[in-house]
Parts: structure tokens; sequence; C-alpha cells
């Protein structure tokens, strides 16, 4: 996109007024396109030598005229001819300007009648300009000052995070009254809080895993605390500087142990501490899903690994936005994008008032990992900095490197969907064009052999609990930092982006998940209808085929394998035709969207804890104890049946268990007469038999199964 800028940069020698040497204007500079007003800068009282030092752009598609006028005015004369001077400029003539080249200078010019000197730089430029994101856009020019600022264009770096590993050991001399009295140590890095285990001695041997950031400048604040039945009486403190704490990338490296003193109201005890602190930075620290992960880089630098491509993503625009009513009752769409790849985090400008808005702005990430993802999600700004007011959520996008060929430019418009509370809601279509860029085939491929973590998260795993912890004191702090910027990035936007409530149960999503195990296992119930129907005859000539071609393998068993492999090749090449063309984008009918009543988008939609009343929780409660009792069912009866195959030799039931066995010494005594060949094509032509020399009973062998005892029995 071409734009004209405008850079109005400071004045000097305006003259005073007529009436008054001493009194000088209050200048302003009015930039005027034809007889159109299209923006005036700030004024300054009684200042003949003014700074402004503002840009202004213009889109070059709304440009009507062939002139630009730069007039200096008086903003204390109410007359209609305020005018102090000006400057005039043809637009055919202006100089054109395209990065990496050099910013323009700004030149003095002389204002028409004489009264003083303006500084200005005028040209024609792109989106590309390293003025356009400080730039007044026409569209911005009714906001607010106060919030200008939060309509631009900003890229933002996340914080670098590291775990924070606190071994606690023990304690000696502490000042306990009661030695029945349960002790705990406390850990807290600012607002972060855990605890171990209360045990009546004072040896816990546990770990506290914390997420700091880089530059370390927090404590760790040590307490430990003795229960006196409901309330917990401090027994002393410690503090330890986070830039005091060794770092370990592996975990052959040991860090030794240490006693510290405690303290209560700044006077030293003789109790001691005895813990292991050390910062890892072998470990990814997982401020995203797992499965939705940006990036899969170890904390350490010393462990990263080079990149193997450039990502690169243009928003382009977006059509048939939905307008929102924000907080203040304003009716409106200003739309802007988020994006997040790795610590890079991108917005764009804010455009005013628009339902089909135009960005095309382009950004790069470095890739290290193909198997990553980057989610880009459009917000209504709302511009509004009061408590409780949130910017609206229109719709989000992920991408899967994986899925994109290497140096082709996928260009193509994402449906833009939301779930609400009053359901599921599509608000419009973004275009984007990714490509990514792959800078040697051999080093992607190798990365598919390498573990997806880092290896410190299988040789030193964390439990489940403690991942789910961690994640949490992650996006907190991402969140708690992204706030902070200039324009801050809002903590709502940031845990969208994160999915931090991804893990909170859903009826409708564990709808979705079953439905997409069932979609899993179709392959193999199409097989299991396909040797039906080969069993009943229904296709003679595929049956007899289907005899040929086990006998085939039965003769030639090292072609098994072979046949296996070439058939899967035949199955991707069959599937390469209709491969997806483009990157896939959020499926309501996947997703189970399209299929809910409006008490199941309630319980999603609920707070935790709940806010409801009884009754809706009675009624959620019933609901889901049909759901857990099917289930319940389910998994009884896979029990069961592994646990008939175990009581196979268990003696659990005496006939049964000797008949196997039985049958077993008979086996191996036939097939130590009989070529397993032969034992093999008897079995197959009879599984393959014709219907005229079957039964419609059960198998002997699933009678004697299914008559088989399991431990069921004993459940009350």
């Amino acid at each position: 996109m071409h734009y004209l800028y405008v850079k109005v940069v400071k004045a000097k020698s305006l003259p005073p007024k007529q009436d008054n040497d001493n009194n000088f204007p209050d200048p302003y500079v009015e930039i005027k396109l034809g007889n159109f007003i299209a923006c005036t800068t700030t004024h300054l009282e009684k200042n003949p030598n003014p700074e402004w030092n503002q840009v202004f752009a213009f889109p070059k598609e709304r440009i009507q005229s062939l002139t630009l006028e730069t007039i200096v005015k008086d903003k204390s004369i109410t007359d209609v001819d305020n005018s102090i001077g000006g400057i005039s400029f043809d637009i055919n003539e202006l100089p054109t300007r395209v990065p990496p080249d050099s910013p323009l200078a700004a030149q003095w010019y002389m204002l028409h009648n004489g009264n003083g000197e303006l500084m200005v730089a005028v040209w024609m430029g792109t989106q590309a300009d390293e003025s356009f994101p400080e730039a007044w856009h026409l569209d911005t020019l009714s906001v607010n000052s106060e919030n200008v600022t939060n309509i631009r264009s900003k890229v933002y770096l996340s914080p670098r995070l590291w775990y924070l590993r606190v071994h606690i050991i023990e304690a000696q001399e502490l000042p306990i009254r009661n030695k029945e009295q349960e002790i705990v140590v406390k850990g807290a890095v600012k607002s972060t809080v855990l605890r171990t285990k209360a045990l009546p001695r004072p040896s816990w041997n546990e770990d506290l895993m914390f997420v700091v950031a880089e530059p370390f400048d927090e404590q760790l604040v040590l307490s430990v605390e003795e229960k006196n039945g409901l309330k917990e009486e401090v027994i002393g403190r410690c503090s330890i500087s986070l830039h005091n704490v060794e770092k370990r990338i592996d975990n052959l490296v040991v860090i030794d142990s240490k006693w510290y003193n405690l303290e209560k109201n700044t006077e030293t005890l003789s109790s001691k501490i005895h813990i292991r602190v050390s910062l890892d930075g072998g470990y990814h620290v997982l401020d995203e899903l797992t499965q939705y992960s940006s990036d899969l880089r170890p904390s350490s630098r010393l462990l990263s690994s080079p990149s193997i491509g450039i990502l690169e993503l243009g928003i382009l625009n977006a059509q048939g936005l939905t307008p929102f009513k924000s907080k203040s009752g304003r009716v409106a769409m200003d739309a802007y994008c988020v994006a997040k790849y790795g610590h890079k985090w991108i917005r764009t400008r804010t455009v005013i008032d628009s339902l089909n808005p135009k960005w095309n702005e382009q950004y790069t990430w470095e890739v290290f990992d193909p198997c990553t993802v980057i989610t880009i999600v459009v917000f209504c700004n709302c511009m509004d900095t009061s408590p409780g007011s949130k910017d609206s959520r229109i719709g989000k996008i992920r991408i899967r490197l994986s899925t994109l060929e290497t140096d082709r430019v996928y260009t193509h418009s994402y449906p833009l969907i939301v779930l609400e509370p009053t359901g599921v809601k599509k608000t419009g279509e973004i275009q984007l064009a990714v490509r990514f860029t792959c800078f040697s085939v051999v080093n992607m491929m190798q990365v598919y052999s390498q573990p997806l973590l880092p290896k410190m998260h299988y040789i030193h795993p964390l439990s489940i609990l403690q991942q789910y912890s961690l994640r949490h004191q992650a996006t907190q702090i991402v969140g708690m930092r992204l706030n902070r910027a200039e324009p801050p990035l809002r903590r709502e936007v940031v845990e969208y982006m994160l999915d931090v409530s991804s893990n909170m149960w859903s009826l409708r999503k564990s709808k979705a998940n079953y439905s997409r195990i069932i979609s899993v296992l179709s392959g193999v119930i199409s097989f299991y209808k396909w040797f039906d129907h080969i069993q009943n005859w229904k296709n003679p000539f595929v049956t007899v085929l289907v005899h040929f071609l086990f006998l085939v393998l039965v003769f030639y068993p090292q072609m098994i394998m072979s046949t296996m492999l070439f058939y899967l090749i035949m199955i991707g090449i069959w599937k390469y035709r209709s491969r997806s063309r483009y990157p896939s984008h959020m499926d309501v009918k996947l997703s189970y969207a399209d299929k809910l009543n409006q008490d199941e988008l309630e319980e999603e939609f609920d707070s935790f804890p709940t806010s409801k009343t009884q009754d809706v929780l009675r009624g959620r409660y019933d609901r889901l104890r049909s759901v857990g009792s099917r289930v319940q069912t389910v998994v009884g009866d896979l029990a069961t049946q592994g646990e008939r195959v175990q009581n196979l030799v268990t003696w659990r039931d005496p006939r049964a268990t000797a008949v196997f066995l039985v049958f077993c010494f008979v086996s191996a005594i036939v097939l130590c007469f009989i070529p397993v060949r032969m034992v093999v094509i008897t079995t197959g032509f009879f599984v393959l038999r014709h219907p005229k020399f079957r039964v419609g009973l059960p198998s002997v062998a699933m009678n004697f199964f299914r008559r088989l005892p399991a431990r069921n029995d004993g459940l009350l």
C-alpha cells in the first residue's frame, strides 16, 4: 500500500501578533489536500520557535488532489483568517522512498509571505517505511490523543522464562514448642506461593518448582511454619536473591546444597534450613499447550540450535466483520490483529470504524522446528482503559508449519469463528499470505528424528500437577510483562492467545474428542465390515481373490511385510490427489460447536468456582453422572475382557484353566508333527468358509472366552 508521508518537524522566527511585539502566536500546522483539511498538529502556546515532530500518513488511494499545502496558523486568533504562512507541494513531483533507503532529510522552507520558516519532509512511501508505525493516519484523527498509542502497530518480545527448582531437604534446631506439631515450608517468588507437605519431623526432601523470568531481579523467600490447628505460625524466614542462584543445563551438573540461617523480625536465629536451589535451563518452559506450541527450545541459550528457515506472514485484510458494542455504548468495529510465534508477538495497527479493514503488514520469524504452530487472532479495540473493559474476540486462526510446502506462498481467506455464550458465530473472514522458507532440507528432516521437547523433559520429567502449576505461572508472568509494555498488550489478549482456560471441563470438547476417537477407529471398523463381507461371500470374485492372496502369503511369508508396505505406499499415492491445498482453519463441526444447547454453553462459559444456583448445578451434576455412567460401563467392559485373558492361567475357574492347558498341550504336540504352514492354511480356509457351512451362532472359542470369570464379581 502506498502512502503520502508528511513529517512536520518545527518552525522558527514566527512573527508576533500585530498589537504587541511580545505577544507570540499559538502556532499549529494544518495540512490540506486540495480543499480538504486532512489533519492538524497540536498547538503550542506563545512559541515563536515551536517543535512538533509529528508524522502523518495518507493512503494514496484516498488522495483526490494534486496539491498538498502545509499552513502554519495561530490558535489564539478567532478570526477566519488566522494564517501565518504556508507551503505548497505538487504531489506528482514528490520523491518516492523505498526501504532500505535512508530516511528523507527534512528541509527548511520559507513561508509564502516571509513570516518565518517551516521544516518539513514530504515523500511517497509504503507501509514498510519505518515512520509508518508512529504516523498519524486519517482514520485515527478522531481518536483521543491518550489512546493513539494503543492503536499503533508494535512488536513485543515475551520474557525468557526459566524453571527455578528449590529442593527442600531438612531443617535443624527449630524452636518447636510441641514436638507433635507438623512443620511446613513455604516458598514464595513475588505472588506465587508453594508449600511442602506438613510433616512432624523437619525432613522433607521435596521439590518446589517456580517459573522466573530474566533478568532474575526477584527474591526467593522461604518460611518455616508450625501448624497450630488451623493457624500456621512462622518460625523463621530466609531470602535468596535469584542473581546468586547457579544455573544448570542438564542433570549431570550437581548443585551443592547449602545451609541458610533463619531470621525472625530481623533477628538471626540459630535455626537453619538445608536446601538446594538451581535455575534449570535444560527445560522448555511451557506457556502454551504442547500441541499448539510455537517454540520448543530450552531456556538456556547455550542449548539453542541454529534456525532452519524463515516464516513470513502477510496480514492483508478482513471482510464482513460484525460490529461490536463497547462498554461505553459505542457500536463500531476497530479491528487489529495479534500474531504469536516463539518469543515474538506482533500487533497490527487498529483500523478505526471499518467492517472491511486493510492492514497489508508483513512480519517474519526465525523457525527452529517445523512442527510448531503460529497463532493469529483478530480483536476489536475497545478504546477504553477503564477497569473492566476488554477487547472483544473476533476469531482465531492456527497454522501448523509442517503442513506448509516450503517456498510456496499460501494466500487464502480464513473464516473468523468465535464461540460466545449465545452460541457459535461467524464474525467475518481474514485474508493471510504465508510462506515457509527452508534453508536446508537435510537439517529440517533431521529435526523430525529428534525429541519434541528438550532432553531434560525425558531424563528428569515433571509430574502432571507440576506441569499445570508451572504453565499457570508462565502465563501469568507473560501476561503481566506484556501488559506493562507501551502500548500494553492487554491481559485478556494474552490469555486468549495462550489458551489459558483450555483445560477447563467442557461437555462440548468431550463430545468432540469422542468423535475424533471414533474417526480414528473408523479404519478398523471399515476393515471389520470388509472382512465380514469376505466371510459371507457377498462378492465371490473378491473372496476368491483373497483366498489366492492368502495362499501366496502363506507359501511366501517373506512377502508379508513387503506387501503391507507397498499397500501403504499405494494409499499414500492415492491420498496425494485429495490432499489439502490450504492450511486448515477452525472447524465448527469438528468442534461440535453447531450442536450445543444453551445449558451446555452456560456451563462452558461459567466461572471457576461456579456462580450458578443450586438448581442449575443439580441439573449439570445429573447430566455429568449420566455421561460418567456410560464411560464407567465402557471402562468396566474393557477391564473385564483383560481380566478374562489373565484368568486363562490363574486357576480362578479350575475347569476352564484345565481345558485351556490341555488345548495348549495338544496344539503343541500337533505343531511338532504338522507344518505350521498347513495349520495356517486350514485355519484361514475355515475362517473364510462359505456361509452354507456356517452356523449362525458364536464360535466355540468365543463361547469359552465369555464364560471365563473376571474380578467384577467382587465389586460392591
